[in-house]
């Protein structure tokens, strides 16, 4: 209750503009960040859980639970720029060398790799070992028909990116988006 009367502004006259009454003290508050198109207390308290992780992370491991000890590992990795600039493509190539390489980065690949290359084995590697859903995307949902019953959905992969906008718009995304529309 105090937070939503926090949130009102009781100055202004309800009968004349109800919304600056009830949601004034709110806007008065708190600014839309510029990258944002809205801001409300989820995305506050996404913000503050963030800040509560990422102390939590950065914490050493001793006596930790193994799951949190995996956290720390995996989030001191991605922190690691240093070690991430050193290595530079050579984990993605490495990748691409465990699905029978890729045509285009290879000059004899028709004579060396083509002859035993499987798409079913390598679409399901791509699958399994890196949660890469590459042609088709298959999963097991409930029956719209009957929901006492699950199947097997076939479906086109999401794009690389959440939505069709992150292509076409300006902004921290172009550079990514670029080899998208030279390849279209």
């Amino acid at each position: 209750a105090a937070r939503i009367i926090q949130n009102m502004d009781p100055t202004a006259d309800p009968c004349k503009d109800f919304y600056q009454y009830a949601c004034g003290g709110w806007l008065n508050r708190h600014v839309i960040p510029e990258t944002s198109s809205r801001y409300s207390i989820f995305d506050i308290l996404r913000d503050e859980l963030e800040i509560i992780l990422k102390g939590v992370l950065e914490t050493s491991d001793q006596g930790d639970r193994e799951a949190f000890q995996k956290a720390k590992i995996l989030y001191k990795s991605c922190m690691n720029e240093s070690l991430i600039e050193q290595r530079d493509s050579l984990p993605l190539l490495e990748a691409l060398r465990m699905v029978g390489d890729w045509p285009v980065a290879s000059a004899d690949w028709s004579k060396t790799k083509e002859p035993s290359w499987s798409m079913e084995e390598n679409l399901s590697i791509m699958n399994s070992r890196f949660n890469k859903r590459v042609l088709i995307d298959m999963f097991v949902w409930n029956d719209d028909r009957d929901s006492s019953r699950h199947i097997i959905y076939i479906d086109q992969p999401s794009l690389g990116m959440p939505s069709r906008d992150y292509y076409f718009n300006g902004g921290n995304y172009q550079r990514v988006s670029i080899p998208y529309i030279d390849l279209f």
